[in-house]
């Protein structure tokens, strides 16, 4: 595990805190009081739960299950996706179990789509809130990262694909009106999920520049991934040039921008999205 300094310590409990409180709100106050059914692990420990209450007359409060099921999984990827994600992954899964238990709900909306919308808007910001700091909300956010290191891209649509079918499976057990307030609510918070999250999406860098050593240093100073140098001549005036290709994390691109032009602030840049990745990429570790 890299050494990490108490002020990456400190913001990350104060992300896991705030993630845990809003994602709290969010089921106490949207979700439990209109039927919704959230993605992941929640929404199957909550299916699960009512599966269990209603067909088998077992009463087992979701929450306990929900924070079984993660602590599971957290010892299934532990060694692959870091251990102080996974720490803390599960400090957050906890603190919504413990906050779920006397944090009061909020009357806001009667109207259920306003309540899939704006609850959807809520968790999905309270998940990316402890993606950003190096945490989640553990579920089938420790699947999806496990795969997204191995495969260098996002695997949230592949989620919400499962999300899909779980809910499914609510509309015929329960009311399909229900599964498609909880399709709203859960595709909701996978967009802000995706926009929000940027560390498995990426971002292709080229750079024309007559100093390109110095800004290879620059950038390789500070910055962990390799730089393709080729020859370039300007068509204009006709002077050498030299274009140098990178690709990044979609997080990383404004902090190679900057570096590229501390060592060359006449060069120009451009910046593209790049869909997949293959071959010898480096990923920064979670920890």
């Amino acid at each position: 595990m890299n050494k990490i300094s108490k002020k990456q310590l400190v913001m990350m409990s104060l992300a896991v805190l705030c993630s845990a409180v809003l994602q709290t709100v969010s089921l106490t106050s949207f979700s439990v009081p209109a039927g919704i059914y959230p993605a992941g692990i929640t929404g199957f420990s909550r299916l699960f739960s009512d599966v269990l209450r209603d067909y088998f007359s077992i009463d087992l409060p979701f929450f306990y299950l929900y924070l079984l099921i993660n602590v599971i999984l957290a010892v299934i990827v532990f060694r692959d996706i870091g251990k102080l994600f996974t720490i803390f992954s599960v400090l957050q899964t906890t603190l919504v179990s413990v906050f779920s238990s006397f944090i009061p709900a909020f009357h806001f909306f009667d109207d259920p789509l306003l309540i899939a919308i704006f609850g959807g808007l809520l968790n999905g910001f309270a998940i990316s809130i402890a993606l950003t700091e190096g945490a989640s909300s553990g579920g089938t956010d420790f699947l999806s990262i496990y795969y997204s290191n191995k495969f260098h891209r996002s695997m949230w649509d592949y989620v919400f694909g499962f999300n899909c079918v779980m809910i499914f499976v609510a509309g015929l057990l329960y009311h399909w009106e229900i599964a498609a307030y909880s399709i709203i609510f859960q595709y909701v918070s996978n967009q802000i999920i995706s926009k929000r999250h940027k560390r498995y999406t990426h971002q292709a860098i080229i750079i024309v520049t007559k100093k390109p050593q110095e800004v290879i240093d620059s950038i390789l100073h500070n910055v962990r991934h390799g730089i393709t140098k080729i020859d370039a001549k300007g068509a204009y005036q006709g002077d050498d040039q030299t274009m140098l290709y990178t690709v990044v994390n979609a997080f990383q691109t404004a902090e190679v921008v900057k570096y590229a032009l501390e060592g060359d602030p006449k060069a120009f840049i451009e910046t593209r999205n790049t869909l997949n990745v293959y071959g010898n990429y480096y990923q920064k570790p979670l920890d």
